[in-house]
């Protein structure tokens, strides 16, 4: 036995922890190539959740993939939500990140059965924000006193009239501008969380922003459009702008793509179809998330009339 990882001398992959490693390995060789750097961080930060509950739970730094039984992913799904408390949809994804581990072992034929049968790893509809047309006016209106603010907020307009999401805002590059099939400027990028392409004709909004920024020293030298600060440095900026002109949302960058992908563009007669390929959705399903969103106001709004034109039946 080694006194340094309590697993038998010459064990291979079958322990749940070196498997998972083995894998982290290999996703880290293929980034780039079929992987992103947030897959690759992705997993590693499951892992390491997976370690730390392993050694508090069973007090020694790995388990036999076949100790991953129901009762295991019960008490981890426990640990996660009530120690460390993470949301429970954050959970699913490491619950699924842990499954594919287990999966891997059961084609090895480590075990013989997928633990997880059975298991929900489904995850809770969450409510996406996004501006209403008349806050992202009172956005771009607002007069702000400091310069760092007017750019924070100049950033996130771009990102409210392309759907760009806070990676790909950051490495927009001038070379990412082509021109389209109309003849007029497109964004044409892959983006960061999933390497699709994203293929994004531009608003006039948007190039009137590119404009502004065109000269700023230091943009010929390294070609991005954007000096873009941290996200959360961003964050903390919408949330004084969000003050300054009357926004009661908890404003963050990424309300800048669900404000595209609703008031911008499905709420204005896009085809879902459209406005999936300009996100860089790898399913429509994930564009039909937003849908719901313009159906609810919809509703809303059917539902102060209601009364006035209510009628008797038959």
């Amino acid at each position: 036995m080694s006194e340094s990882t309590g697993r038998p001398r010459g064990s291979t992959g079958r322990y749940f922890l070196r498997a998972f490693q083995l894998h982290n390995d290999q996703v880290a060789a293929l980034v780039g190539l079929q992987y992103t750097k947030g897959t690759l961080t992705k997993y590693k930060s499951v892992r390491k959740q997976a370690a730390t509950f392993i050694q508090h739970h069973y007090g020694k730094p790995d388990v036999h993939v076949r100790e991953i039984t129901p009762a295991f992913i019960a008490d981890f799904e426990f640990w996660l939500k009530s120690v460390k408390r993470i949301d429970h949809n954050t959970t699913m994804k490491y619950l699924a990140g842990c499954r594919k581990i287990v999966l891997r072992a059961l084609r090895q034929g480590w075990i013989t059965r997928d633990p997880f049968v059975g298991v929900s790893l489904a995850a809770k509809e969450v409510h996406r924000h996004a501006l209403t047309e008349t806050e992202l006016a009172a956005l771009a209106k607002v007069k702000l006193p400091k310069d760092h603010l007017l750019y924070t907020r100049d950033i996130f307009l771009f990102c409210c009239y392309t759907g760009l999401a806070y990676v790909d805002v950051k490495k927009l590059r001038y070379s990412d501008i082509v021109t389209g099939v109309d003849q007029r400027p497109w964004l044409n990028i892959h983006r960061q969380k999933t390497q699709t392409l994203s293929r994004i004709p531009l608003l006039p909004a948007a190039i009137d922003l590119l404009l502004r920024y065109r000269q700023d020293p230091g943009i010929e030298a390294t070609g991005v459009v954007f000096t873009v600060k941290s996200n959360q440095k961003m964050n903390g900026d919408l949330k004084d702008i969000a003050g300054r002109c009357g926004i009661r949302k908890h404003l963050t960058v990424h309300i800048a793509r669900h404000t595209f992908a609703t008031t911008v563009t499905l709420s204005n007669g896009v085809p879902m179809e459209t406005v999936s390929k300009m996100l860089g959705h790898k399913s429509i399903r994930t564009t039909q998330l937003y849908a719901k969103i313009v159906d609810r106001k919809v509703s809303q709004d059917m539902a102060e009339i209601r009364t006035k034109y209510g009628g008797t039946d038959g």
